[in-house]
């Protein structure tokens, strides 16, 4: 899949001047790989030969620059990426020994901050190689011999009996960044790894352009969303312009495609895949503030149908090299393609997965990768599945190869946290509360992820064995709402398991208080030494949990109100309530919030608490207390009275809902949306970018 084809994405900034070879500058700058090629080769200079070389890279033929770098070096190029490319094309051709040394010595005089560390990167990934070959290996592949020519063949994907993959193979115009045809997205009905070749056809033509590069799909568990990349027709000025679309199956037809929301119009953006619950979208880009040339990202489908929530997946994914091609298996794991992490060569496949709170990536090894190109997963189910390699010995360019996973330890347990929000009503009876946002963090305060339940108050989150999680219920006129859970101890042996895929569903629920202003809330153990008003250690530890609620609920501002039973004179009990309650004010404050969002009130024995008993109203007025004959339960009455309250004075009602809903509005209810360095170049050829060949 030459990694030219992938991202044909960033053009060299480079543009040599040169009085004798004009045009060339022309065809380089417009990202006409091919052109320069061809008619720099009558142009026996160092600047030429560079410019092959850098041409050859950028249309994700980087074996084919090594030549062409060595002979620009030893004509006297004045241009230090000459030196990192050449070691660079060397290692991809297999050459590890003479790589090494090549880059060892470009070290020496490197000046290039950037090409030096990828330098260091590509020497320390050299040195890993033959661990990386040792690993052992359940995987059997075999060419789709089927299905494949000599063209390019990539990004199986399966879905309801059809296998869609991307293809040039039936010729037509040249896309002139690789001098290969445009790509287009083709069909055909399989069962497994059986191809009916009668079936086959290209996608209908709103979909297929021929003089513009289509590329990867995915698409939603459902089957009736699909999203894709699409590159431009090549004569717009430089390669970005590769942008990820949709269509919806209605009607028994598939919709115009759109473009989605979260293209950056300035970047790369290609090779979508949705998770198995359709509510993530991963994909590729190169915009600005990624770790590198091209990294994974992530969006997340709103309660509106919107994709929201773009973010970068992180250096434990991402590196200054290129990810692409990701691919979410039922089993939480993240399946991609990269050439930043070490791997054999070209494109490896790699797996991620959430291990105790963080990522581990795993190279899937050989035969699976090799020293070629090795992209575009797909899993049939957890055994067995799809990938695309331009190895040697293939049918041509890219081709489409099957793998089964013989591993005999091979046990995938899903874990599952479900639950319901809830909430009393005017009767104090338990109620479903629907349209409340839940987020789940994992134990270092990172979001792990989040929704809005529906109608019956239902949510559901993928959960990893042996870590510890937080939860957090919000929603417009309610407190927001805390809890925590574990699967620590709840794991289950897979050496015991018999079957291939096990669910493990644990149950939840979290409950959220109506917000009422000036309704008293009682905090339970807030106690005091007789006669003192410092903050005793057991009395914190309950503050501190107010101090959380008003972190939670910045809307509100309180009054925090101090009671006592009526022991002593009005005039001491109303002097002791207050300092009390100012007490509580100040420890407060000590802990970060501010003093203008709370009010100390002392109201001394002059409210005691009033009670239910049989349908009866008692107040625990001093006579009622004393007409109680036992002594230890008229301490626990006058302690009843001797409490702390807080009530909240005002509310800026919170529309995180609802403000998302108000700009849905301007949207139709069934749309789904309606240092950037050097090295972005190496995107030509995989994935709809402005080559033949687009990897989406």
């Amino acid at each position: 899949m030459k990694l030219n084809r992938i991202i044909i994405t960033i053009l060299s900034t480079l543009v040599i001047a040169c009085s004798a070879t004009k045009k060339l500058d022309k065809s380089f700058a417009k990202g006409d790989f091919e052109d320069v090629i061809l008619k720099a080769n009558s142009v026996e200079d160092p600047l030429a030969n560079f410019r092959i070389a850098e041409s050859y890279r950028l249309s994700n033929r980087i074996r084919e620059a090594a030549p062409f770098y060595l002979a620009s070096i030893e004509g006297g190029i004045d241009e230090e990426a000459a030196h990192y490319y050449y070691g660079y094309s060397l290692k991809e051709n297999g050459r590890y020994a003479e790589a090494s040394e090549v880059l060892e010595n470009y070290l020496i005089t490197a000046e290039d901050n950037r090409l030096k560390k990828l330098a260091e990167r590509e020497i320390k990934k050299i040195e890993k190689i033959d661990e990386i070959k040792a690993k052992e290996s359940y995987y059997r592949v075999k060419n789709l011999e089927d299905i494949n020519t000599k063209e390019a063949e990539y990004s199986p994907v399966y879905n309801n009996g059809l296998l869609y993959f991307v293809s040039n193979r039936d010729g037509g115009k040249v896309f002139k960044g690789t001098g290969t045809p445009f790509t287009d997205i083709y069909t055909v009905a399989t069962i497994g790894a059986k191809v009916d070749l009668g079936t086959l056809k290209l996608l209908d033509p709103m979909f297929n352009d021929p003089i513009v590069n289509e590329g990867s799909v995915t698409f939603s568990p459902d089957g009736k969303m699909m999203i894709f990349a699409k590159g431009n027709n090549g004569k717009n000025r430089g390669t970005n312009d590769v942008n990820l679309y949709w269509a919806r199956f209605r009607n028994n037809r598939w919709t115009e495609p759109e473009a989605l929301n979260i293209n950056d119009t300035d970047s790369w953006n290609s090779t979508p895949a949705m998770s198995s619950d359709g509510r993530t979208l991963y994909f590729a880009s190169n915009r600005e503030g990624g770790y590198g040339g091209v990294d994974l990202y992530q969006a997340k489908l709103s309660s509106r149908g919107r994709w929201v929530d773009v973010k970068n997946m992180g250096e434990a994914i991402n590196t200054p090299g290129n990810e692409m091609f990701p691919y979410a298996a039922e089993d939480g794991k993240l399946y991609f393609s990269s050439d930043g992490h070490p791997g054999l060569g070209g494109l490896d496949l790699f797996v991620a997965s959430r291990e105790q709170g963080g990522i581990v990536v795993e190279t899937l090894g050989a035969p699976v990768n090799s020293r070629n190109d090795d992209f575009g997963l797909f899993l049939f189910d957890p055994s067995k599945g799809f990938f695309t390699s331009n190895r040697e010995g293939g049918e041509g360019d890219d081709d489409i190869y099957t793998f089964v996973n013989n591993d005999p330890n091979l046990k995938v347990v899903n874990y599952y946290l479900t639950g319901t929000t809830v909430t009393n009503d005017e009767d104090e009876s338990e109620v479903i509360l629907p349209n409340t946002l839940v987020k789940i963090y994992g134990a270092g305060g990172e979001i792990v992820d989040e929704a809005v339940t529906a109608a019956d108050g239902r949510f559901k989150f993928r959960v990893y064995s042996e870590e510890q999680y937080n939860l957090l219920a919000e929603k417009a006129d309610y407190f927001v709402s805390r809890d925590k859970f574990s699967t620590v101890g709840k794991s289950l042996d897979k050496s015991s398991l018999t079957e291939l895929i096990t669910n493990v569903t644990f149950e939840t629920k979290l409950h959220l208080d109506r917000i009422v202003v000036e309704k008293a809330i009682v905090l339970e153990n807030i106690y005091y030494d007789l006669n003192e008003w410092n903050i005793r250690s057991d009395a914190a530890v309950e503050l501190d949990k107010l101090v959380t609620l008003l972190n939670d609920n910045v809307e509100i501002s309180i009054e925090l109100g101090s009671h006592t039973d009526s022991r002593s004179s009005d005039e001491y009990n109303l002097d002791l309530s207050q300092k009390r309650a100012q007490s509580a004010v100040d420890y407060i404050v000590s802990k970060g919030i501010e003093r203008s969002r709370m009010e100390a009130k002392g109201y001394g024995e002059g409210t005691p608490v009033m009670l239910k008993r049989n349908s009866q109203e008692i107040t625990l007025t001093e006579d009622v207390i004393l007409a109680v004959q036992d002594e230890e339960q008229r301490e626990r009455l006058h302690q009843m009275n001797r409490r702390t309250e807080f009530k909240v004075l005002t509310y800026e009602r919170r529309r995180f809902i609802e403000e998302e809903e108000a700009a849905d509005e301007l949207f139709d209810d069934t749309l789904i949306d309606g240092d950037k360095d050097e090295d972005d170049k190496y995107f030509n050829k995989r994935d709809v970018v402005n080559t033949g060949k687009d990897k989406d």
